[in-house]
């Protein structure tokens, strides 16, 4: 992607929808400008029906629809992540495959192999120990049909993927809501081989109904070209394309994608194009803690992201943007920054975050709450004393009431309460998002957007403050 430096200012424009309510009553105050929803949780008042106030349109409508859309493919591809992509940093010339044929003889592959330079015997035996798939949907075109390794013969390789963190990253990205005491394990499947001319139709998940929640596909260091592997969602309707060519290095290429995915590999225009599959499991061995460290990413974003990921740069040129993270990380932004979460992202939070940051951009992690955002190195005030205490007039220097901006309807009592909330904030060092010139993308529709929270004093209960974690990113 090219992002050219503009000199355009920021604008204030942005998209905010509504979140909907987890069974716990709410407060919302309701700001003038677009700049989201101040939450509260308290333990016993009514609920409280928000306003909310459309945003207003600073650019052309039809370029407006477009970088709407934009925003909401993306934000829908964040939210649900059904693949992902990565390479073991392995010298592929220590790699061997070891097989069986029905004669009894035992065979072994060495690796790189260009079978348009020298075509190892072993490779043509294993071909011819091969069945052909059975599948409904083959190209009546392809010269050859795709073929795999019949799984009652022996077979086994020098690469052990447990040496690996491959389940580790499967499991934040692909399963980050998997409690503690669950763990993925994995075993063996299958060899599959496409020759030159060949593909592969559409492998419906019905074909694989062994209890796996996951297939992983290693693509072996065999010279191809094509023969792309196709991945898509039957929940989302998305597809993702993988071409299994490895890194510089000779790194190997491996994708997983979860169970209820079909996929397909298109023509092999030149080569041979091996990949072994791996059924991946949920098992319960009992509880466990993970630690995060800061390291290189595991898994790197797909194409398919970095299509959508594109165009919403390209329009957000020149300002402060960010994106709400979708999930609950359980921590008390009184006690931590927010930057504290990077190396625990999840989900589509950590696919973002490490795609912004492979366009060379520097996103940071921000709290932010009721229109009010925190520098990255402020914490959320606590809020110990009880703010309905008379006396409050805490407030920034040059900065107005904006009762309007944070008032509540129908109620007098939360009123000043609210007011008297949103100045310890403000004293707090929280700026408003407007004055920050930060835009918080998103399309209107209802996205999962995490919840951490800050307890605090009103009339003698304990309510808590919603406070939410942003990736913020200036696009030059």
């Amino acid at each position: 992607m090219n992002i050219s430096p503009s000199g355009r200012a920021p604008s204030p424009l942005g998209f905010y929808g509504r979140v909907g309510s987890d069974g716990t009553p709410y407060v919302y105050s309701s700001p003038s400008l677009p700049s989201g929803d101040f939450q509260i949780e308290r333990s016993i008042r009514s609920p409280y029906r928000p306003h909310t106030v459309a945003p207003a349109l600073h650019q052309g409508y039809e370029e407006e629809l477009i970088y709407r859309d934009h925003i909401s493919r993306l934000l829908t591809a964040k939210t649900r992540v059904f693949s992902i992509s990565g390479r073991i940093p392995l010298d592929p010339s220590q790699l061997v495959l070891f097989f069986r044929t029905k004669s009894g003889i035992t065979h072994s592959l060495d690796f790189p192999i260009d079978v348009d330079y020298n075509t190892p015997p072993a490779l043509d035996v294993l071909i011819a120990a091969c069945r052909p798939h059975q599948t409904s949907d083959i190209d009546s075109y392809a010269e050859h049909e795709s073929l795999f390794f019949p799984p009652n013969l022996p077979l086994t390789t020098s690469l052990e993927i447990a040496n690996h963190p491959i389940l580790a990253a499967i499991r934040t990205t692909l399963f980050p809501s998997l409690p503690e005491g669950q763990y993925l394990t994995t075993r063996r499947d299958r060899l599959e081989v496409i020759v030159s001319g060949g593909r592969m139709g559409p492998q419906s998940r019905s074909l694989r109904n062994d209890g796996r929640v996951a297939t992983i596909t290693v693509t072996l260091p065999v010279r191809f070209r094509g023969g792309a592997l196709i991945v898509r969602s039957d929940s989302t309707n998305a597809e993702e394309r993988f071409t299994g060519k490895g890194g510089k290095n000779g790194d190997i290429e491996w994708t997983a994608f979860l169970a209820d995915c079909d996929y397909e590999v298109e023509m092999v225009e030149k080569g041979c194009r091996l990949s072994i599959l791996y059924g991946v499991y949920l098992k319960t061995f009992g509880t466990g803690v993970g630690v995060g460290v800061v390291a290189e990413p595991l898994v790197n974003p797909s194409d398919g992201f970095f299509d959508l990921l594109a165009p919403v740069l390209n329009m957000s040129r020149g300002r402060k943007v960010a994106f709400s993270l979708s999930h609950d990380y359980g921590v008390c932004p009184a006690d931590v920054l927010a930057e504290y979460l990077v190396p625990y992202l999840k989900g589509g939070d950590s696919v973002l975050y490490n795609a912004l940051r492979l366009y060379k951009l520097t996103p940071e992690l921000h709290w932010t709450a009721g229109g009010y955002i925190w520098p990255i190195d402020h914490l959320v005030e606590s809020l110990s004393e009880d703010i309905s205490s008379p006396g409050l007039d805490i407030v920034r220097r040059g900065t107005p009431a904006l009762r309007g901006a944070f008032s509540t309807y129908g109620d007098p009592e939360l009123h000043g309460e609210v007011d008297n909330l949103r100045q310890r904030i403000a004293s707090s060092g929280a700026i408003p998002l407007l004055e920050a010139e930060i835009t918080i993308l998103t399309d209107g529709n209802v996205q999962a957007v995490g919840k951490e929270r800050v307890p605090f004093v009103s009339n003698g209960q304990l309510d808590k403050l919603v406070v939410n974690a942003v990736i913020v990113v200036y696009v030059p």
